[in-house]
């Protein structure tokens, strides 16, 4: 078992997806999909008077946004940032309280938000994904705020502090980087 924490907003999250699912059907295994909220923040604007601090914090953030959209565009993924990034609580606790295979909302949340830019915290966008992906909750939208609140206090207990974050062989790799760390220790403890 392959225990995987995402967040819909996080660009890094959505470009593991498919090299995850790839992993995942080479070695037969199941992703334990998690809930974990990330902080995601927009590219800061140039300042007039922009300090050395300042300046490394917008190059940077512009620079990252510049790889994951090269990264997106290499798995053929039309990756564009909405802006502002807007937030995905909802859709974390619904995805909390998924019963069975919650694959299929994942992936319907992941193109919601960063194809359509659609906000995943409006019920009416998060009751049409469940609908969509076919999905069952454990509890209903009222409850999903409680059931993302305790995801991530189980998660930052584990020991999770960003997404993507595997957990495998009782190791975390945070980052979808990892992998093929990953796949080793797959393949040890096969």
């Amino acid at each position: 078992m392959l225990t995987l924490y995402m967040d819909f907003k996080s660009a890094g999250a959505y470009l593991a997806l498919k090299p995850t699912l790839a992993l995942a059907e080479k070695h037969g295994l199941a992703i334990d999909w998690r809930a974990f909220k990330t902080i995601e923040r927009d590219v800061p604007k140039l300042g007039e008077q922009e300090s050395i601090g300042e300046s490394h914090r917008r190059v940077r953030a512009a620079s990252q946004r510049a790889l994951a959209i090269k990264y997106a565009a290499y798995q053929g993924i039309d990756l564009r940032y909405p802006d502002p990034l807007g937030e995905t609580d909802l859709a974390l606790g619904t995805l909390a309280q998924l019963e069975g295979d919650k694959l299929p909302f994942i992936q319907a949340a992941f193109e919601a938000y960063w194809s359509d830019h659609a906000d995943l915290n409006d019920e009416t966008v998060v009751s049409d994904l469940i609908a969509r992906s076919g999905a069952s909750l454990s509890g209903d939208l009222a409850s999903a705020p409680a059931a993302l609140a305790k995801a991530q206090e189980e998660a930052e207990a584990a020991g999770i502090v960003g997404a993507p974050a595997y957990v495998i062989a009782e190791q975390i790799f945070v980052g979808r980087e990892h992998l093929p760390w990953v796949e080793e220790l797959i393949l040890e403890t096969a």
